[in-house]
């Protein structure tokens, strides 16, 4: 614990200017002004998820993830001690892909592995929504080099059936490249599941929290702290994957969001 208070007091500084670049539409980010510096930070919540709250200028920032499902033209959030604040946001349409893979039972499970899935579905969601104390990391890197062969929010059809919105980048790489915490953080979670495979959940505090799949190795412990650019893993195609690639995944607020948005500036 002594580790992570450190690690969250190290965070603050970092943190000021490093923001994830603005989109506001489905699977988007928003950046809210919502009390001076001079106040304690808010609690702020977006459909009952703590929302991440980080200094910036003489002000709190909510940095809020919208849902990939997210509909009509205006959301609001909850701030505490004020009125909801509402924002607008605006439809996008996102384009379409089709994977053929070859194990059945990856796009058909029979019931054995329906009632797995189901119990990971409920660890993840706890994963995802995870909010813990300290000040978010939010200066990311690309977790490894690669050509992004699957972006965020396609609307995947696997064998010609539909299936749900892709909630993460999918970047090529050959199996056995190492790949880097994209940053500081704290490993919550490592795990081999049904259709992510080997996989690593970070923490970057304060509801910031990233996800790492189909690795052929994993390379870190529940526990585990973590700096920008450690190797936590190895890329391979465990899981549902139709190749050697790695899935990553960044939430806010329990949302899933365009990890694209945090390398915005990166070169």
């Amino acid at each position: 614990m002594k580790k992570w208070l450190l690690l969250s007091m190290a965070f603050y500084s970092a943190n000021v200017l490093a923001l994830p670049r603005e989109n506001p539409v489905p699977g988007g980010i928003v950046h809210i002004p919502i009390a001076p510096l001079s106040e304690p930070a808010p609690i702020v919540q977006y459909a009952g998820n703590r929302v991440t709250v980080v200094p910036q200028d003489s002000q709190w920032l909510a940095i809020i993830g919208i849902p990939l499902d997210a509909g009509g033209d205006t959301q609001s959030i909850n701030v505490q001690g004020q009125e909801p604040i509402a924002f607008p946001i605006q439809p996008k349409q996102y384009k379409t892909q089709r994977i053929t893979i070859k194990d059945k039972n990856k796009v058909e499970p029979d019931d054995e592995s329906t009632q797995r899935i189901l119990r990971e579905q409920t660890l993840q969601q706890q994963l995802k929504t995870r909010f813990s104390a300290g000040e978010a990391q939010l200066d990311f890197i690309k977790p490894v080099p690669g050509r992004d062969t699957g972006r965020f929010g396609l609307k995947r059809f696997i064998n010609n059936q539909p299936r749900n919105p892709h909630s993460g980048m999918d970047i090529a790489a050959a199996t056995g490249t190492p790949v880097k915490a994209t940053t500081a953080g704290k490993v919550i979670h490592t795990d081999d599941f049904f259709f992510s495979g080997n996989t690593v959940y970070l923490d970057h505090g304060a509801g910031v929290i990233s996800m790492y799949a189909h690795l052929s190795e994993i390379q870190v412990e529940t526990g585990d702290i973590v700096q920008q650019g450690d190797i936590i893993g190895k890329v391979g195609s465990t899981g549902r994957a139709s190749g050697p690639h790695l899935h990553w995944s960044v939430y806010l607020n329990g949302e899933a969001v365009d990890p694209a948005l945090f390398l915005s500036n990166k070169k």
